[in-house]
């Protein structure tokens, strides 16, 4: 089980990003209830409560093998190294990185080095144990197979955490961007002035449309004077 590269740069980086932005928001504007609140917080273990009984066992299984009685040859010469190698990790780059991952369980960049220091191990202790298969005396592949089943246990456990883990912090972000968004609206709506009323336009008033006058032409016929004038004769024309 592997958790992706982009999960644990989002979560790492993402998260507290938004987590401050979803502060600064909260400052100045009513709070915003969470629509689905987790049943129970997740609390994770710490990364020595689950591995710590296997990997004492790996360590005193791989530390007292009897190498002198494995038969002679390549396989034995590859075994003899791999539990020098087991042994280096056990006692020096692995402590601390538990250390570290126990300051911060839920804490993706502290956990995830260890996992990966368990997967590198569990691999090396496979080859450990396919060598004992050919070479080895019973008793000793034995103890190395319950070692490795135990430890194989405790890895996928671990793992397990982690997979919890980022999904619970991928949930975080969802809120975390919703709340965000939902106070970014309710302040702009709370900034933003209502529109003015539009007041009605004046009406206009009807123009009244203009009787046009009435003429009568008639041709041949002089028009009569009108009443309290005189009529005169037309001009004779001189001969």
């Amino acid at each position: 089980m592997r958790i992706s590269k982009a999960v644990v740069f989002t979560t790492v980086f993402i998260v507290p990003a938004l987590f401050c932005a979803g502060q600064t928001a909260a400052n100045s504007a009513p709070a915003v209830p969470a629509a689905n609140a987790p049943v129970a917080p997740f609390t994770p273990s710490a990364p020595s409560d689950i591995l710590q009984r296997s990997l004492g066992e790996v360590q005193q299984v791989v530390g007292g093998l009897k190498l002198d009685k494995w038969k002679r040859g390549s396989v034995r010469d590859e075994a003899q190294n791999n539990a020098a190698a087991i042994q280096r990790d056990l006692e020096g780059t692995l402590p601390k990185l538990i250390k570290d991952g126990d300051t911060a369980p839920g804490t993706l960049s502290k956990v995830l080095p260890v996992s990966r220091n368990v997967d590198a191990l569990y691999d090396v202790l496979v080859h450990l144990v396919e060598g004992a298969r050919v070479s080895a005396p019973g008793d000793q592949v034995g103890q190395l197979q319950t070692a490795m089943a135990d430890l194989e246990k405790a890895r996928v456990t671990l793992d397990n955490q982690l997979q919890q883990s980022a999904t619970v912090q991928e949930k975080q972000i969802v809120d975390l961007r919703s709340t965000v968004q939902t106070q970014a609206a309710s302040l702009k709506a709370a900034s933003t002035p209502p529109p003015a009323p539009k007041c009605p336009a004046p009406a206009t008033p009807a123009k009244k449309k203009k009787t046009p006058a009435k003429t009568t032409t008639t041709t041949g016929t002089t028009a009569k004077p009108p009443a309290g004038t005189s009529a005169s004769p037309p001009a004779k024309p001189q001969q």
